[in-house]
């Protein structure tokens, strides 16, 4: 498990997402990255730690379609529907991830992942909610540190596609 003392440069991102800023550019974020002594695990508690509102957090969320993993991003005020998934990837069955397969996936825990700097290359669906934001704040690798990016950069980092995949409220 990644703690402080393992966390790239003492900054709170992890080694892995470090070297996935650095490899895409990115390495002036590490700086600007938000540790918190106590997690931010859900988005509810990472927007109560930065002082933003709820849909403000970018959730990176690992379904299963078919078996296969898809990353969905996700504002954090929204739930995803998993019919509105299944419909965009022409899939017969989506399910909620378990946790083996997200850590296996991405190589970072529940509640740690970040939009991008995964294990492995999977499809990314970014829900267009996001767009509402001139910056949101998503997961830095560890359950107790988050970043700040534009949301369209974050989502062009991810290779994420646009789609409508939200919950709708009635």
């Amino acid at each position: 498990m990644t703690t402080a003392a393992t966390d790239a440069e003492g900054s709170g991102v992890h080694p892995r997402f470090a070297e996935a800023l650095r490899d895409l550019g990115l390495g002036d974020l590490v700086p600007r990255v938000r540790r918190f002594p106590d997690a931010t695990r859900t988005a509810a508690e990472a927007a109560a730690a930065i002082g933003c509102d709820l849909s403000q957090i970018c959730k990176s969320l690992i379904f299963a379609a078919d078996r296969v993993p898809v990353l969905v991003l996700m504002d954090g005020a929204s739930r995803v529907d998993v019919e509105r998934v299944r419909e965009e990837l022409g899939a017969g069955k989506v399910t909620r991830a378990a946790a083996d397969v997200v850590r296996e996936t991405t190589g970072y825990a529940i509640g740690g992942v970040p939009p991008f700097g995964h294990r492995t290359r999977t499809r990314v669906l970014a829900d267009r909610s996001l767009l509402h934001h001139d910056l949101v704040w998503a997961a830095a690798g560890t359950p107790h540190a988050v970043f700040p990016m534009a949301p369209e950069a974050l989502i062009a980092h991810a290779g994420g596609t646009l789609v409508d995949v939200r919950e709708r409220t009635s």
